[in-house]
């Protein structure tokens, strides 16, 4: 059935437009952070490890930057997938307070468990940390993409902010930005 349904969807994304990387409030910043995971490569397939929760194990996937500006006083992570039949992307994470002498973060860092130095905000459907990829089967490839923003500030929002929240924060403090894309797909 959930095949069928993701069949009938195929055309239906809520759109790169709708992703953080084109809002107002960061766009302008330089594309100068060089964002790469271990495990896999820009625009290519996930490994299923990193798939939520039924699908793979949940866990984050290794990642490495470079390029930070001298004056970076903290880094946001935001992954979205903008391939969701639904009207915005679904955030997958929303990781901030990334200290600035951070430049990588191991495998499965990206959870509130982990005892990393980073602050979590909610999720789509109010999901703290790390959530990977999980299609709905049949609904083809789903982009998922890692976000990373320097910021000339730490972000002042509440712990469990949600994206609106955590994009006002980001109006004016965006010193560079990067990204990485991994796709995943449910038959």
């Amino acid at each position: 059935m959930e095949r069928a349904i993701g069949r009938l969807l195929r055309r239906v994304r809520a759109g790169d437009r709708r992703l953080t990387w084109h809002d107002p409030s960061v766009a302008a910043a330089p594309e100068s952070l060089r964002l790469t995971s271990a495990a896999f490569f820009d625009g290519e397939p996930m490994p299923t490890r990193f798939a939520g929760s039924g699908v793979g194990e949940n866990v984050s996937p290794p990642l490495e930057w470079s390029g930070a500006p001298p004056a970076t006083a903290s880094f946001a992570l935001i992954v979205q997938d903008p391939d969701a039949p639904t009207p915005r992307p679904i955030v997958h994470l929303l990781a901030i307070g990334i200290p600035s002498d951070c430049a990588a973060l191991r495998e499965g860092a990206l959870s509130p468990a982990s005892g990393a130095r980073i602050v979590f905000g909610r999720g789509s459907f109010g999901r703290l940390g790390y959530s990977g990829p999980r299609p709905v089967r049949g609904h083809g490839a789903h982009r998922y993409v890692f976000q990373l923003f320097a910021l000339s500030r730490p972000l002042e929002v509440g712990a469990r902010a949600g994206l609106a929240e955590v994009l006002a924060a980001m109006r004016g403090v965006v010193l560079a930005r990067g990204k990485l894309t991994g796709l995943y797909e449910r038959d």
